[in-house]
């Protein structure tokens, strides 16, 4: 009897800037090698989205851990779409995230220590077991720093903004390009500028600019990488 070949499990951390693809991307790189996705973003907008909602100030860091030690985050998949799906206290929130107002604030709860210590700890958990995809700010230089696979993800402002307009759009939310462009530069500068884990490519990370890609050319762009990784001699 043949002996059965077992493909080693990889980690495969994208990060980048908004609005690159980066979420798109990874979700494809997970289905084409059947591994878990995890969208960090999605986590750090569910948070917002509880503070919001429960009207907790960002500065008021007491309220803001307890808030952390109640609320729950998971991921459940839509078998009817096919997309991971978020779920914040037991319940489905993944348009409510998507919003601009979640957008605007998103940043500026991520700056937070403690929230992103709790994230991390959470991510960790969830990649413990390797054979995932995940995307962010952060995976190749804090979450995964041993990552197989790191992507840096990058494009023009503009190109960005008509891709969130028109992600917003679907969503039936009509937004200014320039209210989006806008919004786009002031969270860049408080991702790359934050005291904790900030949004920077990591020594090893393969720059990915998107700005003339579709999707499909992102997506083998990764997994060529990944094959590269996988095939890489040991030693």
């Amino acid at each position: 009897m043949a002996a059965r070949v077992v493909m080693k499990q990889l980690v495969i951390a994208i990060d980048g800037y908004s609005s690159c693809g980066k979420s798109t991307t990874a979700k494809a790189v997970a289905a084409a090698l059947h591994y878990a996705y995890v969208d960090t973003g999605a986590m750090y907008r569910a948070v917002t989205l509880h503070l919001l909602e429960h009207q907790i100030p960002f500065d008021d860091l007491g309220r803001v851990e307890a808030a952390l030690h109640e609320l729950t985050i998971s991921f459940r998949r839509n078998r009817r779409t096919g997309r991971n799906e978020v779920f914040l206290d037991g319940v489905n929130r993944e348009d409510d995230i998507r919003q601009m107002v979640i957008s605007n604030s998103v940043s500026e709860v991520s700056v937070i220590a403690m929230v992103r210590h709790a994230m991390v700890a959470q991510q960790q958990r969830m990649g413990r077991k390797r054979g995932v995809v995940m995307d962010g700010r952060d995976i190749g230089t804090t979450v995964f720093p041993d990552a197989e696979v790191k992507v840096f993800m990058t494009a023009d402002v503009v190109v960005r903004a008509e891709r969130r307009q028109m992600e917003l759009a679907l969503n039936g939310e009509m937004v200014v390009l320039d209210d989006i462009i806008e919004n786009l530069r002031k969270r860049d500068h408080l991702d790359s500028t934050r005291a904790e884990s900030p949004l920077r490519r990591a020594a090893d990370a393969v720059l990915l600019d998107t700005t003339h890609l579709v999707i499909d050319e992102q997506v083998d762009f990764v997994l060529e990488r990944v094959s590269a990784a996988l095939f890489a001699p040991q030693g």
